[in-house]
């Protein structure tokens, strides 16, 4: 596969993010960890039952235990970490922190073989981390020390999401279908700690019902196949700087749903996004 057709693959999976906000606006009282129970259900057999019409199920009793451990830690990791830093520390300034990991991604790259990081890089990518400032923390006055524990939390969270990331081009020889395995098990994982910590709670609405399918075959369902292949083979630096867009898109989807309201940050934000996307397609257009 070219490299840029697994770059522009591995991008949807940013768009289906965009929608993460909104479906989960949609799928209240659905407590978070009965969430990623449901959801990633959904998103596991997705995988499978493409995997069995492609052929490539029985591939995945092949690949290596490590491999499955390691998928399902990240995916689980980031999901269990995100909703501990939210319940810890304010969202705004929690989500600023855990949305570090686009500019990790693109640090982190950089010792990969055959990868090489540029200014260009570095640049875009903190432009980009300018712009999603805006839009996750509001323009809000700032952070608190009564909440460093979730912040903690947060900053690990984006830790753990670059590192499965970027390590998952070390692991490139496992197929895409086995993110459904990693799905399943974190499926697996979230429900009793669901049971042991939450009050089970579920969608009064069709609406609601509906929020959580999409959620399962969007956003934390098709996103993370699409993102496989796209960190595999394809450009993972120019990846890591687009992946601001998703805060972005995030917020002008909730604005055409009326969730929220436009406003001139907005507009900076998107300007200082789509700069720093630019400028890192202008670094990677000048290796190739």
């Amino acid at each position: 596969m070219p490299r840029s057709r697994a770059t522009a693959i591995g991008f949807i999976a940013v768009l289906l993010w965009a929608l993460l906000a909104l479906f989960t606006v949609g799928s209240a009282p659905t407590p978070p960890l009965l969430l990623n129970t449901i959801c990633f259900a959904i998103g596991g057999g997705l995988g499978l039952i493409w995997a069995g019409a492609t052929g490539a199920l029985g591939g995945l009793s092949r690949v290596h235990w490590r491999v499955y451990l390691f998928g399902t830690t990240g995916l689980f990791g980031y999901h269990a970490l995100y909703f501990s830093a939210l319940r810890l520390a304010p969202p705004a300034e929690a989500g600023l922190i855990a949305y570090l990991w686009p500019l990790l991604i693109v640090v982190f790259s950089g010792h990969l073989p055959g990868e090489r990081l540029h200014r260009g890089h570095l640049l875009g990518a903190g432009f980009g981390l300018a712009g999603a400032a805006l839009i996750i923390s509001g323009g809000g006055t700032g952070f608190s020390l009564a909440h460093l524990s979730g912040y903690a939390l947060a900053l690990l969270c984006a830790l753990t999401w670059a590192s499965y990331s970027v390590l998952s081009r070390r692991v490139g020889q496992a197929p895409t279908a086995s993110v459904a395995i990693f799905c399943l098990a974190s499926a697996a994982l979230s429900l009793p700690l669901h049971l042991i910590f939450e009050v089970t709670q579920l969608p009064a609405t069709a609406l609601g019902w509906a929020s959580i399918i999409g959620l399962g075959l969007g956003p934390v369902g098709l996103a993370f196949y699409v993102w496989d292949i796209g960190v595999k083979r394809g450009d993972i630096q120019l990846l890591g700087t687009s992946s601001y867009a998703a805060p972005l898109l995030s917020t002008l989807v909730l604005v055409l749903a009326g969730v929220a309201a436009p406003s001139m940050m907005l507009l900076w934000a998107a300007l200082l996004i789509t700069g720093g996307a630019l400028l890192a397609a202008r670094a990677s257009l000048s290796v190739t």
